[in-house]
């Protein structure tokens, strides 16, 4: 859509500041799973200090208790392999020290939760986790629960495999006929091989981004404002194969680019609205010149048509006096000479029956005379047709004295 050019007062969030790929702080996630196993190791070990050592105090219970949800918190905020086996150790450090009491099952039992639960990893059904084993590629993972090698393995990102909308922006360019646009877009795209998106480029939803604003730069420096603004899909797929060839390598495959709006300077919008109405007279006069065209080539149809047939005509005639008068329900007051008008039909079509018949079939009895037999025809036919002549305009005249009567007495 052409809009005016004017400066915008907030700018439109670009796709570099929209966090497609959700970032991995740290070697796993401790999520609700994590915690559901930590609880269930102290239950275990809490269990097994019971029937070891007997049923311990209630204060250095809570204190345990307190320790162990501390470091479900620690573990949440800083998810390291590293701050994993620190908490564990001061589990086995803190009871004897501070508490001065015997907790050997249940500071296991916390210690292997600890290293345990960070392992269970939950991916949503959309989502894929690239695992690395000691630093190298190991595979690719999900959706469900997954365990993961305590101490070995670690996440290098999530990823999110359903399509994804970029908004990209070209400010300022200048198309072929150095005419400077304001040019947004938008960017379907979806990752198909999670484990190339993660290792092949640092940041890959912020190089499709910028290679999607590269591309359509180029393809408006190459087109002029009138192609830019009638052929946008054209251009659109020409955008989405130059994307499309860079990421593909990244695993990742541009679906499709369109068009979101086209700024230009206002002056240049007047002269493009002038050109456009000029344009639509223009073709308006075309179809007004082919209309008159058409109804031309239909009159001389139909006046052919009524030189050859004068009933044809008197019943054209009588036609537009009755449509004249059928929408609005009024009187038509015609003069006797309109009657002695339309009776003239009647006159000519015998004229043309005349004409018809002498030239089509000369007098069978007078050898080769052709024309001594028209020349004794035609005043016996002319004759006829004088007397036809007369009564139908006597007939007329009588039609029209009473309606001239009716006139005289209404007035």
């Amino acid at each position: 859509m052409m809009s005016s050019w004017k400066k915008k007062d907030t700018v439109a969030p670009n796709a570099m500041e929209i966090p497609a790929l959700r970032k991995q702080r740290g070697h796993f996630r401790f999520n609700t799973i994590s915690t559901l196993v930590l609880i269930l190791t102290l239950v275990l070990g809490f269990a097994l200090q019971v029937l070891m050592k007997g049923i311990p105090e209630a204060e250095p219970l809570a204190i345990m208790a307190a320790l162990a949800l501390g470091a479900a918190v620690v573990l949440y905020i800083l998810p390291y392999w590293p701050m994993a086996v620190a908490l564990a150790a001061a589990a086995w450090a803190v009871p004897p020290v501070w508490l001065e009491v015997d907790f050997t099952f249940l500071s296991a039992a916390l210690t292997l939760g600890l290293i345990l639960a960070p392992g269970f990893e939950v991916v949503n059904h959309w989502d894929k986790i690239v695992v690395l084993r000691l630093g190298r590629f190991h595979r690719v993972k999900g959706p469900g629960i997954l365990l993961l090698f305590p101490m070995v393995d670690s996440v290098a990102g999530y990823v999110d495999t359903r399509i994804r909308v970029t908004d990209f922006s070209a400010e300022m360019s200048l198309t072929k006929d150095t005419v400077p646009v304001n040019v947004d877009a938008l960017a379907f795209w979806m990752v198909w091989d999670p484990g190339k998106a993660v290792m092949e480029v640092q940041d890959y939803s912020k190089a499709v981004a910028l290679s999607a604003q590269t591309a359509l730069r180029s393809s408006i420096g190459a087109h002029d404002l009138t192609t830019l603004l009638s052929d946008r899909d054209r251009l659109g797929r020409e955008i989405q194969e130059q994307v499309d060839a860079k990421t593909n390598p990244w695993g990742i495959t541009i679906i499709s680019v369109e068009f979101k709006e086209i700024l230009v300077p206002k002056n240049l919008e007047d002269s493009l609205s002038r050109e456009a109405q000029a344009e639509r007279e223009r073709r308006a006069r075309l179809i007004l010149g082919d209309a008159e065209a058409q109804v031309a080539n239909a009159y001389r149809q139909a006046a052919q048509v009524y030189g050859h047939d004068a009933t044809a005509l008197q019943l054209r005639g009588m036609s537009m006096v009755y449509e004249g008068i059928r929408d609005k329900g009024g009187l038509v007051l015609a003069p006797s000479s309109a009657l002695e008008g339309m009776n003239l039909g009647t006159a000519l079509g015998a004229a043309a029956h005349l004409r018809s018949t002498q030239q089509a079939s000369p007098n069978p009895t007078t050898p080769g005379g052709g024309k001594e037999d028209a020349e004794q025809t035609n005043p016996v036919q002319g004759s006829a047709l004088e007397e036809n002549q007369t009564k139908h305009i006597q007939q007329s005249e009588e039609g029209s004295h009473p309606t001239s009567q009716m006139d005289g007495g209404n007035k």
